[in-house]
């Protein structure tokens, strides 16, 4: 089963996306940029990661700006999830190489097939 870090300074939606994805991933919750960051750095690097843009404190731009700089932080898939259509950060985070993005509310199908694909990528990209 594919692990998911999923990162989401609300409450509610860190519980969504649990509740939506547990049945078929191995879903790790983290309320903060600091916090994924933490366990990027103590535990095993998760298949992909879903990451808030809106966050307080350290938003997910600067949050992927250092996951991307961690030894193995360049390979990991990520998707970024954002409330509004906000283009300058969705093409910020695209220099920077996410896989995807999704907007909130998400539909749980569209979700499930974006992460599907991101994977079944990354997989490809590791056997060349």
């Amino acid at each position: 089963m594919a692990t998911i870090l999923a990162v989401d300074d609300s409450p509610i939606n860190l519980a969504t996306i649990e509740q939506k994805l547990k049945d078929s991933y191995e879903v790790i919750p983290v309320n903060s940029g600091f916090r994924a960051l933490q366990y990027l750095k103590s535990e095993k690097t998760p298949d992909l990661i879903l990451l808030d843009i809106r966050m307080a404190e350290k938003d997910g731009i600067e949050t992927l700006k250092e996951i991307r700089e961690m030894r193995g932080g360049a390979d990991i898939p990520v998707i970024m999830l954002t409330s509004q259509n906000d283009k300058e950060s969705i093409m910020e985070s695209q220099k920077l190489g996410i896989y995807d993005y999704v907007l909130k509310p998400f539909d749980t199908a569209d979700l499930h097939d974006r992460i599907r694909r991101a994977l079944q990528k990354a997989k490809e990209a590791s056997n060349d």
